[in-house]
C-alpha cells in the first residue's frame, strides 16, 4: 500500500539567518511533493525577498489555513505583519517576534491535527525571548506545549549515529547537580522507547557515557559514575533494556565504537553534540523525542555569517524533512 502523503509544517525561523535559504533550496526540488505536502509558516513577503536574493524561481501557494493546502504545491501561511523588514545577518526584535508567531501558529495546527509534523527553521534563542517565549530552545517550548517537564528528549540523528542528552540547554556549572539516577534512568527508558517506536529498532543497544574525564577513572576524577550513573544502568538492565556504560566519551567517539550502538546517551549537551556535529554538521537532524508529536529541525543554527551569500547547504534541512516523514510513518505502523 502506498504511504499517505503527510502535511508537514515548516516554521520560518529567524528571517535574517539562513532559514529561508535552506527551506527554499529544499522545496525547489519537486520530488519533495511525492511524499509530503509542505506548508511554510512564515511570510510571503519575506519568502519573496529571499527567493529574489537567491535567484530561485520557487512559487509558494498562499493559503489561509492548513486545510486549504494544495497537495501538488509548496504552500505558505502568512503569520507576520506585511510591513516586516528583513535585515540580513542581524539579530532584531522584529525577527524574534516573527519566528515566534510562525512557531505558535504551526504548533497550534499540530495540536489541532491539521498537520502531521513540524520541521522548525533555526531561531535566535536571544531575540525570540518574550513574555510568551521564555525557553532556552524549541525542545523546552514543545515540552510545555505537548507534555510535562522531563518528557522531552533531545535526540541528534544521522545515518550512522543517534545521540541523546540527559541535560540539555543548561549552564555547564549546573550539569553535575542536575543529574540523578532517576533522571538518567528516565532518559534511558525514553531513548529505548524512541528507538523502537520512531526508528523501528527491535532490540536497541544503548551506550551510556560517563560524566567525568575517563568516566571518573574509578573515582580518581569524580564519583558520579559509581554513585549516580551505574545505578541507573543497573536499573535499566533489570527492566530488560540493553545498555552499556558508563563509558569514557573521548575514547568512545575517537575509536568509532559508537558505530556498534543504536543509541548513545550523553550526560550533557556539548558532550554529545560536539562529536555529533563534527561528524555530521551538514546532514544531522535534531529530533524532539519523548512527546506525542513529531518535530525535527536541521542540526545548525541561524548562521548569520552565511546569510545572504547563497552558500548555505540545505542538506540538513532536507534530512530533517525526510526524518519527520519517516518517524510519523514508523509511529503509525507501531500503533
Amino acid at each position: 500500500m502506498e504511504a499517505k502523503k503527510l502535511k508537514i509544517g515548516i516554521t520560518q525561523g529567524d528571517i535574517n539567518g539562513i532559514g529561508y535559504e535552506v527551506i527554499i533550496k529544499t522545496l525547489e526540488d519537486n520530488r519533495i511533493l511525492d511524499f509530503c505536502i509542505p506548508i511554510v509558516y512564515g511570510s510571503p513577503k519575506v519568502a519573496a525577498y529571499h527567493r529574489k536574493m537567491l535567484d530561485i524561481n520557487l512559487s509558494l501557494n498562499l493559503i489561509n489555513s492548513a486545510a486549504e493546502a494544495n497537495e501538488k504545491r509548496a504552500n505558505i501561511i502568512n503569520c507576520t505583519d506585511d510591513e516586516i523588514k528583513v535585515e540580513i545577518s542581524r539579530s532584531t526584535e522584529a525577527a524574534g517576534e516573527a519566528s515566534f508567531a510562525a512557531l505558535e501558529k504551526a504548533t497550534q495546527d499540530l495540536k489541532d491535527g491539521l498537520i502531521d509534523a513540524i520541521v522548525t527553521g533555526p531561531i535566535n534563542k536571544k531575540n525570540i525571548q518574550s513574555a510568551n517565549f521564555h525557553f532556552p530552545g524549541h525542545t523546552e517550548y514543545l515540552e510545555e506545549k505537548f507534555g510535562k517537564k522531563g518528557d522531552a528528549l533531545m535526540l541528534m540523528v544521522n545515518e550512522f549515529m543517534r545521540v541523546a542528552v540527559v541535560t540539555g540547554h543548561i549552564p555547564v556549572s549546573q550539569i553535575a547537580s542536575s543529574l540523578s539516577t532517576e533522571k538518567i534512568l528516565d532518559k534511558i527508558k525514553s531513548l529505548n522507547t524512541s528507538l523502537k517506536k520512531d526508528f523501528g529498532v527491535m532490540k536497541p543497544r544503548i551506550a551510556v557515557l560517563g560524566l567525568n574525564p575517563h568516566a571518573g577513572d574509578e573515582g580518581v576524577i569524580g564519583d558520579e559514575e559509581s554513585t549516580i550513573i551505574s545505578p541507573a544502568i543497573k536499573a535499566a538492565l533489570e527492566k530488560g533494556i540493553i545498555c552499556v556504560g558508563p563509558l569514557p566519551a573521548d575514547g568512545f567517539f575517537g575509536s568509532s565504537n559508537f558505530q556498534n550502538y543504536d543509541g548513545i546517551l550523553a550526560m550533557y549537551h556539548d558532550q554529545g553534540l560536539i562529536p555529533f556535529k563534527a561528524l555530521s554538521m551538514e546532514s544531522g537532524v535534531n529530533f524532539t523525542a519523548g512527546l506525542n508529536i513529531v518535530r525535527t529541525s536541521p542540526a545548525h543554527g541561524t548562521a548569520y555569517d552565511k546569510a545572504g551569500l547563497n552558500i548555505a547547504s540545505e542538506v540538513s534541512f532536507r534530512e530533517a524533512l525526510y526524518a519527520a516523514y519517516d518517524i510519523v510513518n514508523n509511529r503509525n505502523r507501531n500503533k
